[in-house]
């Protein structure tokens, strides 16, 4: 099995799913502050210059996919007025500002690099 979404939620590394790919503990005025390479396997968090440019694409349409239905089901069949849902959507977008943001990144990281088994089987020898 090559995708982990247990990984890829934990923010863990792709390649050996052991080492974290954010530094720890989280810091709000540095949410993307990431090691330059795993602690456990030394695969790059950042492979090349503007890697994570896809990963703005991939939050665009994760967010929106996950948060439109929500005003668009207030307005038509609630009958909620189009600025009371947008009101709830901005606040629920703003709660999950920084899932989504690192989320994006994670999922990113998880489409490109490739599981290692041979890597947990080596540390165990």
């Amino acid at each position: 099995m090559s995708f982990s979404f247990r990984a890829m939620w934990n923010y863990k590394c792709p390649r050996c799913r052991q080492g974290d790919i954010f530094s720890k503990p989280f810091d709000i005025t540095k949410p993307l502050d990431m090691p330059d390479k795993c602690t456990y396997c030394g695969q790059l968090t950042e492979p090349e210059p503007g890697f994570y440019y896809g990963a703005m694409f991939i939050s665009y349409v994760v967010s929106s996919l996950l948060l439109l239905p929500v005003p668009l089901l207030l307005v038509f069949y609630y009958k909620w007025s189009f600025e009371a849902a947008m009101g709830l959507m901005i606040f629920i977008t703003a709660l999950l500002y920084f899932k989504f943001l690192r989320g994006s990144r994670s999922l990113w990281l998880h489409m490109i690099v490739k599981y290692d088994a041979a890597l947990l089987k080596d540390s165990e020898k």
